[in-house]
């Protein structure tokens, strides 16, 4: 108890210091000249020549900090927001929250009849796919039920019907990664991409034929306007899917070659509950069960219905892993409303974001501080420091989901893409691969990488890097470049070892978007 206390107390201390840093001047700064000056120099890059910079590095283990730059400046942390919405969510939820998937009835069964509708009710389960709807409709029917009088009744409900985060970018409607929010959806793919279908086109077999387009999970709720063309052989590839706006037609057009590779494309879809009504509605189908019409949608399961049927998600420890590896935007969102629900009764954005708050203020995060508008980091208008989530980083340490939490975190340079992650691509060949756990961030013009690396000494560490404001496509490797910096260097004897990136701008991809976000992805 005494160690724990100690502990506590110097954590207590070292973020207290973060408060007192965020005000020195930008050229102020610890009295370890060593790394003040490396990192000083990195941050020197062209690239960030007119933008903004947020920074600091604390040790793990006391908060001491080691460096800052400007480390209470409120900037946009895109993707950085998930630290915030990922901790609040073990913390309020817990590590073995599951989501449930019901079908419900309060109809009468009279042999193989059931009068009345099927309630088909969901909790904001971001990972159900196609195949766990068509066990629930495999379950209606192992009871015995041939025909239902009524019909498919969706009962999202446990969220409100905003389903599209304040600020999203407009013409991000149709893009995957932006998806429509509801506790009843479809992920067509075990990244579990919610509120998606993925598309398909392949050249025919002769030219001037239409292209052969598929769809996964093959559904009637999306339209398909097939305007495209087979070409000769050796022709550009111009073929170009699109979601009209505030439809579900998805326009195929452009040309594609004869024996040319296919094109695939993950696009959202407009209403997500439908969407799910629907794949259930082709199950029930399938498995012999005939409805008495089309689903409807948006209808609230009467008290005392009877349960026949439930799928239950993976334990939130296990969701953390695809949610923070790959990025994914509608596991924030989910995550952010069911903490509402579950906090206050409402299953909004502003009743989880109150309840994210009143968590962050007990880890010493001052909700006077920064400003959280979504669960992702999609919208501009967040805003957080460095010293923030430096704070954040340090006082969850001791948390009994950390290891869990931890365990989500990408890894820099581990080769599988459920271990790497965002990172698995980055810092390779360096002393941090293999090494730093981070959360990566990126959209237009700002960019960001917070997380935990151990020093070559063996001191464990805290970073948070933001970057705003830079014009060029991408400046990922000044980030990586601090943290390399840090695993290469002894922190605690003086000895640093700087890293410097690279100068030119054609040395790395564009990174305004998270590089997970690219599909097929890019890491």
């Amino acid at each position: 108890m005494s160690r724990h206390v100690t502990r506590v107390t110097s954590l207590a201390l070292g973020l207290a210091a973060l408060l007192t840093v965020s005000a020195l001047p930008a050229d102020a700064g610890p009295s370890d000249s060593g790394l003040k000056g490396a990192i000083d120099t990195i941050l020197t890059d062209p690239r960030l020549d007119g933008g903004a910079v947020s920074v600091v590095v604390a040790d793990a283990a006391t908060g001491d900090t080691l460096y800052q730059r400007d480390s209470g400046d409120r900037l946009m942390p895109a993707s950085n927001t998930k630290l915030v919405t990922s901790a609040a969510a073990m913390a309020l939820l817990g590590p073995d929250h599951r989501f449930r998937t019901e079908v419900l009835s309060t109809g009468r069964r009279a042999g193989g009849v059931l009068r009345g509708d099927l309630y088909l009710r969901g909790t904001g389960d971001p990972t159900t796919l196609a195949k766990d709807y068509d066990a629930l409709a495999a379950r209606v029917a192992a009871s015995g039920i041939t025909r239902v009088s009524g019909r498919v009744v969706a009962d999202d409900t446990r969220f409100d019907t905003h389903r599209l985060g304040r600020a999203w970018a407009a013409d991000d409607e149709s893009s995957y990664y932006s998806a429509q929010i509801s506790p009843l959806t479809v992920a067509p793919d075990t990244d579990y991409d919610a509120g998606t279908v993925v598309v398909e086109a392949a050249p025919a077999t002769t030219a001037g034929a239409k292209p052969r387009v598929t769809l996964t999970p093959r559904t009637g709720w999306v339209r398909v306007d097939n305007r495209a063309s087979t070409v000769p052989a050796g022709r550009p590839d111009t073929l170009t899917i699109e979601r009209r706006h505030g439809t579900n037609t998805l326009v195929i057009s452009g040309d594609i070659p004869l024996r040319g590779a296919a094109t695939r494309e993950w696009g959202t879809v407009w209403e997500p509950t439908g969407y799910a009504a629907a794949v259930f509605a082709d199950a029930l189908a399938a498995h012999g069960v005939r409805m008495g019409g089309p689903p409807r949608l948006g209808e609230r399961t009467p008290d005392g219905a009877t349960l026949l049927a439930t799928h239950s998600s993976m334990p939130l420890r296990e969701l953390m892993r695809p949610f923070m590896k790959l990025s994914n935007n509608m596991h924030a969102e989910a995550l952010t409303k069911t903490i509402g629900y579950e906090s206050s009764g409402r299953g909004t954005w502003s009743a989880g974001l109150a309840a994210i708050g009143a968590y962050l203020k007990t880890e010493g995060v001052d909700p006077d501080r920064y400003r959280q508008t979504d669960g992702s980091g999609l919208s501009r208008m967040n805003l957080f420091s460095a010293a923030q989530l430096a704070r954040l980083l340090l006082a969850v340490q001791d948390a009994p989901w950390f290891a869990d939490w931890y365990a989500s975190l990408p890894v820099a340079c581990a080769p599988d893409r459920s271990t790497g992650g965002t990172l698995r691509t980055r810092m390779c060949n360096t002393p941090a691969a293999l090494n730093a756990h981070a959360k990566t961030g990126s959209l237009t013009g700002a960019s960001a990488l917070s997380g935990y690396v151990t020093d070559a000494g063996g001191r464990r560490l805290v970073y948070a890097v933001l970057l705003n404001n830079h014009l060029a496509p991408s400046v990922k490797s000044v980030e990586d470049a601090i943290v390399v910096t840090l695993a290469k260097s002894d922190t605690a004897n003086g000895t640093i070892r700087p890293a410097q990136p690279p100068r030119t701008r054609a040395t790395e991809p564009a990174a305004d978007l998270e590089c997970s976000w690219r599909k097929p992805a890019s890491c």
